[in-house]
């Protein structure tokens, strides 16, 4: 498997991050967390059957890409912003060398609305699943990309357990094989091209065809016109 040379910086700098967050706290207390997980899945699944297009709105500071994305970043009001607009669940960065985002961004999100918010960062360790779930999370993100198949099993089996849902990305036909080996409750198909950060809403045609239709399936990147949303409707994705 050929990660692409920003996933790696990425990955590498998680490593070492992660290990210093062990040192700092050796052990995570799963009794910790201030309550039950909301349902990520029962509410995207909720606005889709009352014939929505269930929307995971994004919490993002800044991006490798494109640098600090909002100047004016209030956590709060963003959050309060996208459930006054319908979305179904938030999602939000929490890596901070390369997003600028908080674990904070994530407490306060979802004190601040009653949405299910997704952790988007890069799961790589044990350690940062029990972490997700005492931080209030409700949803862990797993990219296969990073991940080989058994640690990508072994992870969505901890999140699991825990009570969180958890969404699997994929990109390539590859990645969606052994995402599928794991009977997966929900299934991302991002539209970016990792390796060039080009943009293909043609990747979520292509995956579609091989994945089972009682997979709920999430497209990720490029959507940015409302008839880029009709396109994925018209093709039978929802979220």
């Amino acid at each position: 498997m050929k990660i692409p040379s920003v996933l790696e910086k990425i990955v590498a700098t998680k490593i070492d991050e992660v290990e210093q967050r062990k040192s700092a706290r050796p052990i995570i207390d799963v009794g910790d967390r201030p309550d039950a997980p909301r349902g990520f899945k029962r509410a995207l699944v909720d606005s889709v059957e009352c014939g929505k297009s269930a929307v995971i709105a994004e919490i993002k500071k800044a991006s490798p890409s494109k640098g600090v994305i909002r100047p004016n970043f209030d956590v709060v009001e963003i959050a309060k912003d996208y459930e006054r607009h319908g979305a179904a669940c938030l999602s939000c960065l929490t890596d901070e060398s390369y997003f600028q985002g908080s674990d904070d961004y994530l407490r306060a999100a979802r004190a601040a609305t009653s949405l299910p918010v997704l952790r988007k960062d890069f799961v790589i360790d044990a350690y940062q699943v029990d972490e997700s779930f005492v931080l209030g999370a409700d949803c862990v993100l797993l990219i296969a990309a990073i991940l080989s198949q058994t640690a990508m099993s072994a992870l969505y089996s901890q999140a699991v357990d825990l009570g969180l849902d958890v969404l699997i990305e994929v990109h390539n036909q590859a990645e969606c094989e052994a995402a599928l080996a794991l009977s997966p409750m929900m299934l991302g198909i991002n539209n970016r091209n990792l390796h060039d950060f080009s943009v293909d809403l043609g990747t979520t045609h292509r995956l579609l065809e091989q994945i089972p239709s009682d997979t709920l399936v999430v497209t990720e990147s490029g959507i940015s016109a409302q008839s880029d949303v009709a396109e994925m409707r018209a093709a039978g994705i929802h979220t």
